[in-house]
């Protein structure tokens, strides 16, 4: 694994190194699978909100504040869509915390859910939005966000110039962040992703990879 220190060396010796050409690909492909995934996926949607409301009290959609795109003069902010798969005022009581192996707020439709990862589909609307990419480093919530900026060197950098994804490198090999440790072994992973966004052949090679890994998790069940 390459490390954090000769990532950031990198990356602070030209900050604009991220190929603004292979931006404007990505974005263009973001876009378009996110309308035709929405347009497939639609029956599923409906289905998916119907077994939440038949199932378990509060609303079908569950929406969040999130850190997203971090530029040289401004942090932009968005509201991350999910399918709600926690009790309702599941952190009333606990505020915003990481999610563990057998958590208990999560419904029985939520545990499938995010098992199969399939409450990430809404997401696909913030794609098409421009808040988020199918691929990127995951977005995380503020209040979280800034601590662990205190914690962690370079933490807030791993959505400099990279909007943050539904999926993404970090995501398919370590999956949901439990604890500093886990989140610290991550930067690594988003930091290398970014520089797969240098070359078009590297970064095509990264998201064939992304996408391949993600597909496994959704069909072997191995979200959380």
């Amino acid at each position: 694994m390459v490390k954090i220190g000769d990532i950031m060396k990198t990356i602070m010796k030209d900050i604009t190194f991220i190929n603004s050409k292979i931006l404007i690909i990505k974005r263009i492909i973001d876009w378009s699978v996110s309308v035709i995934c929405l347009i497939i996926f639609l029956p599923l949607f409906l289905n998916i909100a119907i077994l939440i409301k038949l199932t378990s009290k509060g609303s079908i959609f569950y929406v969040q504040r999130r850190v997203g795109l971090i530029l040289p003069n401004q942090t932009k902010y968005f509201n991350m869509i999910k399918f709600r798969t926690m009790k309702h005022n599941a952190e009333s009581e606990t505020g915003a915390v990481w999610a563990s192996e057998n958590d208990d707020r999560l419904t029985y439709v939520g545990k499938a859910l995010r098992k199969t990862r399939l409450d990430e589909l809404p997401q696909f609307i913030n794609v098409i939005k421009g808040e988020m990419s199918i691929i990127g480093p995951r977005p995380e919530r503020p209040e979280i966000a800034q601590k662990l900026e205190e914690q962690i060197p370079f933490y807030a950098e791993r959505t400099f110039w990279v909007t943050p994804g539904i999926t993404g490198l970090a995501q398919v090999y370590q999956g949901y962040d439990k604890s500093l440790d886990d989140v610290r072994a991550k930067i690594s992973y988003d930091f290398a992703y970014s520089l797969s966004l240098t070359k078009l052949h590297q970064w095509l090679l990264m998201d064939l990879k992304i996408v391949l890994r993600t597909f496994a998790i959704m069909l072997l069940g191995r979200g959380q």
